[in-house]
């Protein structure tokens, strides 16, 4: 008797087939991050997984803002790198919404407890009380005024500074003590400040510098979702500088293969714009920020993600990052030196200045102390810890 054939398997159509295992990477609209991976001083590990059950029929996840007032202690950093020209920082929030890819701030939201990845461009905290903090650093007895750079960790003049205001009332404390300043940022709010930033800048107590990574809008969408876009940049550095106001370009980070073919076209464009200097940083990796901008890469350019990291290591000596000072700026070898070259010839050609020396300018002599005094700086003078200015 012949042997009955097999019963047919029941198979799912391979397009209905549950997908298991890791999350397949996937960009999300506004954010520049791709994933919310875990800060490197969490306890437990985690990692996310597609069983199956978890599908988008509902639409895209939407990673709205929250920021939480955060009143701080200080508000001054200093720093003793000899590969920043400033030594003194202010920054009057956590995180930043315009969710650069590659910032090197990233991994300082690991000490709060979040995700460097996306929580850091949702989760922001704003330090309400930063001018009145200002205010009692300045008022000090013996404070000697050095430059302060404005919006170093992150951005001052991201999205939600429109409502909180606190970067221009930093500046109206600066500007009534004549206390010199340089701004960085890539928004084009800083026009708004323009009354403020120009009589300081007239007096040689201001400066201010714009970073453009790239001319191309299309990856400076997936490369800085949430700032000004290449040609708004442009457009607020004519606008500082017909104000008066000197503004030099940071072309950083540099990174291969995506906005390093640009470094000449940008220099040309911010002359053109009106910028007097320039300076760049090539891609830094510290930390969190390296497995971030490696997942970005598979998810935006993987055709030259691997060709990509291969540069990167042969400007960091073989290895994702080398934060030695001297080399975590400009890297090292002769893909650096490279760059160097090409950056060099090109501020010369175009006949713009150092970004450098234009912070070493900034004239402090002009400094006074604040005509208001906080309550808690009079009660101390009150009890013998410290003496007012009669004048």
């Amino acid at each position: 008797m012949p042997k009955r054939p097999p019963p047919p398997i029941d198979r799912q159509p391979v397009d209905e087939q549950p997908m298991l295992g890791p999350r397949p990477l996937a960009a999300h609209k506004g954010r520049g991050a791709v994933s919310n991976m875990q800060g490197r001083y969490e306890v437990n590990g985690r990692e996310e997984f597609d069983d199956g059950w978890e599908r988008d029929e509902d639409g895209p996840t939407v990673f709205r803002t929250v920021v939480t007032d955060e009143h701080a202690k200080t508000i001054l950093s200093r720093n003793a790198s000899p590969d920043i020209p400033f030594k003194v920082s202010l920054n009057p929030y956590r995180g930043c919404e315009h969710g650069c890819i590659y910032c090197f701030a990233r991994p300082t939201h690991s000490y709060l407890g979040l995700s460097p990845g996306l929580d850091f461009e949702t989760r922001l905290f704003a330090k309400v009380n930063a001018a009145e903090l200002l205010r009692r650093e300045l008022a000090k007895p013996g404070y000697v005024p050095e430059h302060i750079a404005l919006g170093v960790n992150t951005d001052a003049y991201q999205p939600c500074e429109r409502e909180l205001r606190l970067t221009r009332q930093v500046l109206e404390v600066l500007s009534e003590c004549q206390h010199p300043v340089g701004l960085i940022t890539k928004s084009a709010l800083i026009e708004r400040d323009i009354d403020l930033i120009a009589p300081m800048a007239a007096r040689g107590q201001a400066c201010a510098a714009i970073t453009l990574t790239t001319l191309d809008p299309q990856i400076a969408r997936t490369l800085e979702p949430r700032a000004a876009a290449p040609a708004r940049r442009l457009r607020a550095i004519r606008t500082l500088t017909e104000a008066g106001i000197p503004v030099s370009v940071s072309v950083a980070p540099i990174i291969p293969f995506v906005t390093e073919p640009e470094i000449e076209k940008i220099l040309e464009a911010a002359r053109d714009a009106g910028a007097v200097g320039a300076h760049y940083v090539v891609l830094r990796l510290p930390n969190e920020v390296n497995p971030l901008f490696q997942e970005w890469l598979q998810a935006h350019f993987p055709d030259r993600a691997q060709r990509v990291m291969n540069r990167v290591r042969d400007l960091r000596g073989g290895k994702d990052y080398d934060s030695d000072f001297g080399k975590r700026m400009h890297g090292e070898g002769i893909w650096a030196d490279l760059i160097r070259q090409r950056f060099t010839k090109a501020v010369e050609r175009l006949g713009m200045g150092e970004f450098r020396g234009r912070f070493g300018r900034l004239d402090g002599s002009q400094f006074r102390k604040p005509l208001v005094v906080p309550a808690a700086l009079r009660k101390q003078n009150a009890n013998g810890a410290g003496q007012l200015d009669l004048f």
